[in-house]
């Protein structure tokens, strides 16, 4: 390895990775910011909680439905055509959500809005992926990780502030503005994302659901969300019933924070760190998070609460998300994206019903010990698939 130390390395950032990087942060931006206001707006419509409920979760249930199809097609179509086509049905829900005038309206555009999602969210890392070189991965996957963090945090925020100030339509038209951001720039991306001719076995694509070397990096991301996506839920609940004297509202916000802070101070890492060390330190961290927030007495338990789910799944997101890729053939990275968006999805559907389910039957301390139970889980998961994940 040290032969090649003193020859110059390519760099992850040209025009094109830019560019997607942007993109990135645009197309999770043009749904984030429209998640926290949907409930509010179909409500408004009248409809009862349960259904404005349900409306809003159509989003979410779309997404890991069309998963598979998007890693298919992802492999089999221009990068560029389902990034426009994704970004396309957000731009259209974004508009149909400032004009819509009945509950139905909404459910109609929130099945787009999935769609749409889920074609972006696969589509933009796997033509990032392939700009890359294959010793770079882990880096330039962190850097997606972080774009999409980004939106994540600064998008909701925004619309909320909109909202507040102005009215549900108002915020909604803010979101096309970053979905028609999104379909500008990558009309600028030189390299379209064309499918590998690999892909194609006897003149027919291969028909899988999930790409089977990612599925035990699907397991582990599944269960790492858990906690966070159950925190997520019932964190004000939590701190309410506990009568804990927090700004509970701060929490994400210093996630976020920290969470960026060690992506950037780890960038050079996930390259050369194997997995199996980050998987130990990644889920040591996920305990330490929990402890944190099993004795959330101060904003210093806080901080230690945000910095260890930080450090357990939110580096763990760009870690399994770059495995996902280097276990699985050059022309299924579609597929492999998909698998991972899969495994994450179902984190994101479990951790609230887990969550509901401990905190409706289980004495409120409990709720964390009860959730550290997917450490072992995860250990499991490792042991019974380590040779498969040895990259």
């Amino acid at each position: 390895m040290n032969s090649h130390s003193d020859q110059p390395q390519p760099s992850i950032f040209t025009r094109n990775t830019i560019l997607i990087l942007f993109g990135a942060f645009s197309y999770q931006a043009a749904s984030m910011l429209m998640n926290p206001l949907i409930v509010g707006f179909t409500h408004s419509l009248g409809a009862s909680a349960v259904l404005a409920g349900m409306i809003a979760a159509m989003m979410n249930f779309v997404s890991l439905l069309f998963r598979p199809f998007a890693g298919q097609l992802t492999d089999t179509v221009s990068k560029y055509k389902l990034a426009f086509i994704g970004g396309g049905l957000l731009l259209l829900a974004s508009v149909g959500y400032a004009v819509a005038i009945a509950p139905w309206m909404i459910a109609l555009f929130r099945i787009a809005n999935g769609i749409g999602f889920a074609l972006c969210s696969v589509c933009m890392a796997t033509w990032l992926s392939g700009m890359l070189p294959r010793n770079k991965v882990g880096m330039g996957m962190g850097y997606y990780g972080m774009m999409n963090a980004l939106g994540m945090a600064i998008a909701p925020a925004l619309g909320i502030f909109v909202y507040s100030h102005f009215s549900y339509r108002i915020a909604f038209l803010c979101a096309t503005v970053f979905s028609a951001i999104l379909l500008i720039l990558i009309q600028f991306v030189l390299d379209r994302g064309l499918p590998l001719q690999t892909a194609v076995q006897g003149g027919k694509h291969k028909l899988r659901i999930v790409q089977p070397k990612v599925i035990p990096v699907a397991i582990i991301i599944m269960l790492l969300s858990i906690p966070y996506f159950a925190t997520q839920s019932y964190i004000v609940e939590y701190v309410a019933a506990r009568h804990l004297h927090v700004a509970v509202g701060s929490f994400f916000i210093i996630y976020a924070v920290i969470l960026l802070v060690m992506r950037i101070v780890l960038k050079d890492y996930f390259d050369r760190v194997p997995f199996k060390w980050f998987l130990l330190a990644g889920t040591i961290c996920d305990l330490i998070g929990m402890v944190g927030l099993m004795n959330l007495y101060n904003i210093w338990m806080m901080i230690l609460a945000a910095a260890g789910l930080a450090g357990g799944y939110g580096l763990m997101y760009s870690v399994c998300q770059s495995t996902a890729l280097l276990v699985a053939p050059m022309e299924e990275q579609g597929l492999a994206n998909s698998t991972f968006y899969i495994g994450m999805d179902t984190g994101m559907v479990l951790g609230p019903i887990i969550g509901g389910f401990l905190y409706g039957y289980l004495p409120y301390s409990m709720f964390y010990p009860a959730l550290m139970l997917v450490v072992p889980i995860t250990a499991i998961v490792y042991l019974i698939f380590r040779k498969q994940l040895q990259v």
